[in-house]
């Protein structure tokens, strides 16, 4: 295999709007981000009671979470195809093999990133903002907006390591989507496919633009922190 030639068609492959390459990344950006999109306030509500609330268990809640993070994500699809298939006790919700399947999916590995990486965030602000907001006669969705705020570097990181990690999984992808091509074939699960077969050009150009994204999302995060420095100086 000649490593630049693949390159090359790779790039080819991408500027020439490839239907099959572009109706991939489609799936892939579409299933990753509602999956993302349905946890993200519960996430928030939860990362912050557990960092500022003072109730029983909260403890033995944050072990828990922080397990789930280290259940690889086949070992997840592998439990979400025995509760949906057919003999599964949810086969009659007929969601295995359909994006709605890889959306659950992804929702339960990125559930415990976001509640995990959110409470650290709360954990680490100013709890003077909170409380400041609420003295000054502020109700609580707008002292919670306040903090937020405060916390807004920290909350983004994790909003982007999660997404990373859910855009970029394959295991449960492969699972629960079945890899079906113009409906729950993503990034990931082609990648490997195309790799299998020998046709390395697909993969190196979707390779491309997972890159792109994390080189994106990064450099977003990192010019958002500089404005602010900067303003703050």
């Amino acid at each position: 295999m000649n490593l630049w030639l693949t390159t090359q068609e790779a790039v080819q492959l991408l500027l020439s709007g490839d239907t099959a390459l572009w109706s991939i990344v489609g799936v892939s950006f579409s299933v990753s981000l509602l999956a993302i999109a349905t946890v993200l306030l519960p996430s928030l509500l939860i990362g912050f009671a557990l960092a500022y609330g003072k109730f029983p268990g909260r403890w033995v809640i944050l072990s828990l979470i922080n397990t789930f993070q280290s259940i690889p994500t086949v070992v997840i699809g592998l439990l979400l195809y025995m509760l949906l298939s057919r003999a599964g006790p949810l086969g009659d919700w007929k969601l295995l093999f359909t994006q709605e399947a890889m959306i659950l999916g992804q929702i339960f590995i990125c559930f415990p990133i976001l509640v995990s990486m959110m409470h650290a965030a709360f954990q680490n602000s100013d709890k003077r903002a909170w409380e400041t907001a609420l003295t000054l006669g502020a109700s609580l969705p707008k002292a919670f907006l306040s903090l937020m705020w405060e916390s807004r570097f920290p909350l983004l990181a994790a909003i982007i390591a999660a997404f990373s990690r859910i855009i970029t999984e394959v295991g449960c992808s492969m699972m629960v989507g079945g890899n079906i091509l113009n409906a729950t074939r993503n990034i990931p699960t082609a990648i490997a496919l195309e790799s299998s077969k020998g046709a390395f050009a697909q993969g190196v150009a979707l390779g491309i633009v997972l890159l792109l994204l994390a080189l994106g999302l990064n450099f977003f995060l990192s010019v958002a922190r500089g404005k602010a420095h900067l303003r703050t100086n």
